[in-house]
């Protein structure tokens, strides 16, 4: 089977290459088969939502709500790195907007993110509460008009559900749930954040950068045919690793060691496909149109040392859609080896190229995007959210977020147990990775790594 993937990943590697290198030379590439064959674009809107069983869901239309003009209080909840980069982007974006609180289970976090929005944006951050614990979240969506969710992805479902039930606008940190029981709360809360005309969005970021935009309009425009196959890549190293079980302070629960953590845990992170190479998996559902995949077949494991966590650090999944399309994904987090984070993707008439600030299609017409379409996409975000608020506009990524999500959940599924697992039944999965009545100084065994033939499928 490994094999195979790799002789499969290196064809599409160098037929995007060859493509890009000279389209001229098409002709003496092998014979493509015939559109019929292929994920058309009319596919697209015939085969998009989300379908299976209770997980479906029906959005309705959404006439414009009258715009929110007055002040906005701001809620923090999750005040690492990414959470203190949202609220800054979110303060520049509506300096009509205030931070009235934070909430962290670390007191340092909490601590640090006031300290430094308050360097940055004095007038917009005076003392606002500082809210400590597992259950503080509550209090912030209580008290605030607007709430950024960066907590880890194992907390996300509840917490967004919580916020759309009070009547919040959201911005939620990509993944939105570690698990098939998560995205359905996801999509349900979507669904009530459109009928409440609810700003939701979510911070899979390359959707708001303009040269990918400009070239996935262009790939689903025609610019390259109707799609064939597609290769992502997202080669790293490891991210957050996990300290060695000696490092633990003594006295310290598994929940509080596990949260501290938290990436190295499935049942807080998703895994690092989920986590991180997720970013990857979103451009293959964006270049489909966001339509559903039949299967997933993948393979994975771990070659550095897991120190009690329970994550992979490699995968290559391949996804199958209608018409005998294949979309590849490939994902590594290790030292040492080579880096990559590329996008190839071919069509019936040409190919398209995302590497590093490069955006290139060759086919009918050649395209490269240029200087005027760089710009930044987490404050974009941002501007894009609080623009929606203001206007009354109820901009929702609700589905498509939950979507490419549930994408890389099922290729986890697909590389854990082993198996070809099908999209209904992966979406409409039994197994819940994240307790949601666990305390601070509980003890919990999250269970050892996956081992593929193995594993069941819940």
């Amino acid at each position: 089977m490994e094999n195979h993937l790799a002789r499969a990943r290196s064809a599409l590697y160098i037929l995007c290459y060859h493509q890009l290198k000279n389209h001229s030379h098409l002709d003496s590439m092998p014979e493509i088969p015939s559109a019929s064959s292929l994920l058309s674009r009319r596919s697209f809107v015939r085969h998009s939502g989300i379908a299976a069983g209770a997980a479906s869901v029906a959005f309705p239309h959404i006439v414009s709500a009258q715009g929110n003009k007055s002040p906005l209080k701001l809620g923090l909840i999750g005040c690492g790195g990414r959470g203190r980069g949202a609220a800054n982007q979110a303060l520049t974006a509506d300096k009509d907007v205030t931070l009235t609180s934070v909430a962290d289970v670390f007191e340092r976090q909490a601590d640090g993110a006031i300290n430094n929005l308050r360097k940055r944006h004095p007038e917009q951050v005076g003392m606002p509460d500082r809210l400590i614990g597992l259950d503080a979240y509550k209090k912030v969506i209580e008290g605030s008009d607007v709430v950024i969710l960066t907590t880890p992805p194992g907390f996300r479902p509840m917490m967004l559900r919580e916020a759309i039930e009070a009547g919040k606008h959201v911005f939620c940190e990509k993944p939105v749930a570690v698990d098939a029981p998560g995205v359905r709360s996801v999509l349900e809360s979507a669904k009530m954040a459109k009928e409440k005309k609810l700003t939701l969005v979510c911070g899979f970021c390359w959707r708001y950068q303009n040269a990918r935009r400009a070239l996935f309009k262009k790939i689903h425009d025609g610019a390259i045919g109707d799609v064939t196959s597609m290769f992502a890549t997202y080669y790293t190293g490891p991210v957050k690793p996990m300290p060695s079980a000696d490092r633990r302070p003594e006295g310290t629960s598994d929940v509080a060691w596990q949260v501290q953590n938290w990436y190295n845990f499935g049942w807080l992170s998703g895994d690092s496909l989920a986590e991180q190479a997720v970013h990857s998996v979103d451009k293959i559902g964006w270049a489909t149109g966001d339509i559903d995949p039949i299967s997933a077949v993948a393979t994975g494991g771990r070659q550095i040392p897991a120190q009690g966590g329970n994550i992979y650090d490699h995968f290559h999944v391949v996804y199958e859609y209608p018409n005998n399309v294949r979309c590849h994904l490939g994902s590594r987090q290790q030292t040492g080896c080579h880096g990559e984070n590329h996008d190839y993707i071919n069509g019936t008439a040409g190919t398209a190229l995302i590497m590093r600030g490069q955006c290139v299609i060759q086919g009918k017409e050649n395209w490269r995007a240029g200087g005027d379409l760089n710009n930044d996409m987490y404050q974009t975000e941002h501007d894009e959210m609080y623009a929606s608020i203001r206007n009354g506009d109820a901009k929702n990524d609700g589905e498509w977020m939950a979507h490419s999500t549930m994408l890389a959940i099922l290729g986890r599924m697909a590389a854990y147990t082993g198996q070809q697992i099908k999209w209904e039944d992966a979406l409409n999965s039994k197994e819940d990775l994240a307790p949601d009545d666990l305390g601070w100084d509980d003890d919990f065994d999250p269970g050892g790594l996956a081992l593929p033939g193995k594993t069941k499928f819940i």
